[in-house]
């Protein structure tokens, strides 16, 4: 067979020119186009590492908020049983009535401290949810190239943060 014969004259030159195919290849690949791809895995890390560090901020304002105002429902109860007390001891049917009315009035500010607070809790996840699917969306769509829609990322992140 020809090919069989010449093979010891045109082997190394095959490998030299196999060589030179790899060493573009490394070079084009390695040098060129590496650097470039994780300089963009490196800014999409960052702006998931941000967008996080906003999320916690936002959750731990909610928290402060919550616990704020559990400190003014225990002052506030403690309150009305020491004007409760006294009024007990000054006199029992006109500081009853008084008693009642303030009551009401402390419940009905209780209670819309409470709506306002949960309120304010509801805000803040809903706009956790909603940055967590804005970016989850964007995640998906950066990485894989598809387009989720915003439904499925909000279900998919409400899912996540109520497991």
């Amino acid at each position: 067979m020809p090919q069989i014969n010449q093979l010891p004259f045109i082997f190394w030159s095959q490998l030299f020119w196999l060589a030179v195919v790899f060493g573009l290849i490394f070079f084009v690949i390695g040098r060129g186009m590496l650097p470039k791809i994780q300089g963009t895995v490196e800014l999409r890390d960052a702006k998931i590492a941000e967008d996080l560090e906003r999320a916690q901020a936002a959750r731990s304002e909610a928290e402060a908020t919550e616990a704020e105002w559990r400190a003014r429902m225990d002052t506030a109860r403690a309150e009305a049983a020491r004007l409760a007390q006294e009024a007990k001891q000054a006199s029992a049917r006109e500081t009853e009535a008084k008693i009642g009315a303030a009551a009401d009035k402390i419940n009905a500010k209780v209670e819309s401290a409470e709506t306002r607070i949960r309120d304010a809790v509801q805000s803040a996840r809903a706009e956790i949810e909603a940055v967590a699917a804005e970016v989850t969306q964007e995640m998906v769509a950066r990485l894989t190239g598809i387009q989720v829609d915003r439904t499925e990322a909000s279900n998919a992140v409400k899912a996540e943060l109520h497991v």
